[in-house]
């Protein structure tokens, strides 16, 4: 993927405070990475509002959920993941969606699948970032998986 723009500064998960210094913001950043339980040798650098992880990951689902997970932190504006090793040969830039005030995940199901019901694949796409389907808050960015059978 190499560089993932979020332009969001005031909105996101806040596990730091906007000025702590980068060691705090990449200390932070880490803890969370680590408490969602992603796999992976993961280390994280902080450059103000961008964050570099470099490191090992097991596939590229998992490189594709790291950098939704940095990327919807409060004050934190794009992710570079260039220096993941591990991921599948074949990098494709995942769909995704922001959610805007009054989305639902039904909603957005509807929007790219044309199926309110097909929401859960969007959460299980965004899980462990998502603990409950309906805990979803505007500005985050979701992962939007590809449909069963569709062409890239």
């Amino acid at each position: 993927m190499a560089l993932f723009d979020f332009f969001k500064r005031d909105k996101g998960k806040e596990i730091f405070e906007e000025n702590a210094d980068a060691q705090k913001r990449a200390e932070a950043i880490k803890k969370e990475i680590q408490r969602l339980g992603l796999p992976g040798n993961i280390n994280v650098q902080v450059e103000g509002s961008r964050v570099r992880v470099t490191g090992d990951v097991p596939d590229e689902a998992t490189r594709q959920k790291l950098a939704m997970i940095v990327g919807n932190v409060k004050y934190i504006e794009a992710v570079d993941d260039s220096g993941l090793t591990g991921a599948q040969a074949e990098v494709r830039q995942p769909k995704v969606h922001e959610v805007q005030s009054g989305d639902t995940l039904s909603a957005i199901a509807q929007k790219h699948y044309g199926d309110a019901n097909a929401y859960q694949r969007i959460f299980e796409a965004n899980r462990p970032m998502l603990k409950d389907a309906d805990d979803i808050y505007p500005g985050q960015v979701l992962l939007i998986p590809e449909q069963a059978g569709a062409m890239a």
